[in-house]
């Protein structure tokens, strides 16, 4: 195929392992402050989220929640009365999206939303509710129920993790793509590269299921606990198409490494092997019965009665009378 073909055939999983490295990236900006406590410079980074809680529906009318629910529903007036404290405090913002490293809040102004506050950057970041809405240590905490506390701690253990599973992810699909610049030479490239995606995928896949499980449990847990308060979770569903966007990138660049160990060679198939002759080789005599002429490769000038010849040994010939 030559190094052309191999090259095309690398340009592949190149490309997906470049788009998969694109998608980390993505995820990893989304609600991350560049400077400060400032909103994300771009757009992406402010509308990309894995929770999102939409405190909206209580703040608007704080005082008046009681009359806005359906007759079947019942509420803590303990936990009514933390809520709409911090609402009258102003501590209770309109909604409060979350990231991998940080959370920001924000206040909808004529039916957009403004983000005004981001948290500082911090590895292993977890979103404490009780912490951010002023609830800590009060009976708020304790109305809220076991149910809510399991959740939130089960959702701090894994964010640990979780954060080191994007970083290695990042980490590994950067190295597969510069490796993946010797795979184009030989196949030996192609095996260590295939060998670092495999590590890739494991590790983005793990951390995308659980980003995803946990996002979704806690999401599970707010609407549950605090709809009758008409506060609202969901999901971030751009930052987790986005998420698995990648996975499937990482896959499929994988399986292409895998293909390019076991074909596409760079070796050209119109290359000619020269053989130089060595002395003292067999080396056939034409015959004159067809035609040919003898061959002169050697000193020799005539049978000698006496003595032998120091020529090369030539092959018996038969003498006609």
């Amino acid at each position: 195929m030559g190094k052309v073909g191999r090259f095309a055939c690398i340009l592949t999983p190149m490309l997906l392992t470049l788009a998969s490295l694109i998608c980390i990236v993505i995820v990893m900006i989304g609600q991350t402050p560049w400077k400060g406590n400032d909103a994300p410079k771009t757009s992406l980074g402010r509308d990309l989220y894995f929770f999102k809680a939409d405190t909206s529906g209580f703040t608007a009318d704080p005082d008046n929640v009681l009359d806005n629910l359906p007759e079947n529903v019942n509420i803590d007036n303990n936990l009514l009365q933390a809520l709409q404290g911090a609402a009258s405090a102003k501590e209770l913002k309109d909604f409060y999206q979350v990231g991998l490293w940080s959370y920001c809040e924000g206040d909808k102004r004529d039916g957009k939303e403004v983000i005004t506050y981001c948290s500082a950057r911090k590895f292993n970041f977890w979103f404490d509710p009780f912490h951010v809405w002023q609830l800590k240590d009060t009976s708020a905490q304790k109305v809220l129920g076991e149910d809510f506390q399991k959740g939130l701690d089960a959702y701090k253990k894994v964010a640990g993790w979780m954060t080191w599973g994007f970083v290695i992810a990042l980490i590994l699909t950067a190295v597969e793509f510069v490796i993946g610049f010797f795979a184009i030479c030989s196949r030996w490239g192609s095996l260590v590269t295939t060998i670092v995606s495999t590590a890739q995928t494991v590790f983005v896949l793990a951390a995308a299921i659980t980003a995803t499980a946990v996002y979704a449990a806690l999401a599970g847990v707010f609407e549950s606990v605090l709809k009758p308060y008409n506060i609202k979770a969901t999901l971030g569903s751009k930052m987790l198409s986005a998420l698995w966007l990648g996975v499937a990138f990482s896959v499929a660049s994988g399986f292409f490494w895998l293909i390019s160990i076991c074909c596409c060679s760079g070796k050209s198939p119109h290359k000619k092997v020269v053989v130089e002759k060595t002395p003292y080789t067999y080396e056939r005599v034409a015959s004159p019965a067809f035609g040919g002429q003898q061959a002169q490769h050697t000193g020799y000038t005539g049978a000698s009665g006496h003595g032998t010849s120091g020529t090369a040994y030539e092959p018996f010939r038969q003498q006609h009378v």
